[in-house]
């Protein structure tokens, strides 16, 4: 069994605690028909949005042969019950591109989305005339609308990108709260105990080792300028974009 990422979206208040039991059952026990049963049971909430995530990048690395192949497998079983494919802003437009087709291939909805894990806006998003995440949802889902912008950002070299949302992620905030100031306060470890611990409980001495120190103020350095403007331009992937956006436009 392939894992793939689903967001479930808008979940009735009334019935969230159950709704987070059923799918914290299955992760403990995953199993194909029980997954149907689930996706066929969120698709019967009319509020709720289920969205296939990222479905073309292959996470675990299995190969795009294989990957493509478990992912029309899955749709096979559950297309019906899922509301949209993502567009990732934060993953090549190569793999967006085989993502549209993917949607083309099944009649779905394509959707806005992101997998950042730092402070940058994501790069594309939804125009709606929704005054609600729920009347968007029925937007989605009755009307079957989605139009996606992506932003400007979405043209800088993706290596750049995903190398200033690594310096944000390991950068000092003061003006955070108290606990998550400091990148070693935001990861968690289980200590001894198995009990998940912010690692600036965890070292030995009271502060991180200084490999790991100097490691991550060369990956600062990186993307100051002008280090930051070189690799700009050495990763520069404008010849690909201008490609993709002709495509859109042929």
């Amino acid at each position: 069994m392939q894992d793939f990422h689903l967001g479930i979206h808008n979940l009735p208040s009334a019935k969230a605690q159950e709704w987070m039991a059923t799918l914290e059952e299955f992760t403990a026990r995953p199993n194909d028909d029980r997954l149907t049963e689930i996706l066929a049971a969120l698709n019967d909430e009319p509020n709720v949005m289920v969205i296939f995530n990222h479905p073309m990048w292959d996470l675990f690395m299995v190969g795009a042969e294989k990957h493509a192949s478990l992912v029309n497998r899955f749709l096979q079983r559950n297309a019906q019950f899922l509301h949209a494919l993502e567009l990732n802003g934060l993953r090549h437009w190569d793999e967006n591109r085989t993502v549209r087709q993917l949607a083309a291939q099944w009649n779905m909805l394509l959707i806005s989305g992101g997998d950042r894990h730092g402070i940058e806006p994501n790069a594309n998003i939804n125009l709606s005339n929704a005054t609600s995440f729920t009347e968007f949802v029925h937007e989605i889902r009755r009307e079957k609308l989605s139009k996606v912008l992506f932003m400007p950002q979405y043209a800088e070299p993706w290596k750049h990108r995903i190398l200033r949302a690594s310096i944000d992620a390991i950068r000092n905030y003061p003006e955070f709260p108290q606990g998550s100031r400091t990148w070693d306060e935001r990861v968690y470890h289980p200590n001894a105990k198995g009990i998940d611990t912010p690692l600036s409980a965890l070292w030995p001495s009271g502060s991180a080792p200084w490999q790991m120190t100097w490691a991550l103020a060369m990956v600062r350095l990186l993307g100051r300028r002008p280090d930051s403007s070189g690799l700009r331009m050495a990763w520069s992937e404008s010849n690909e974009l201008r490609l993709a956006l002709g495509e859109l436009e042929g």
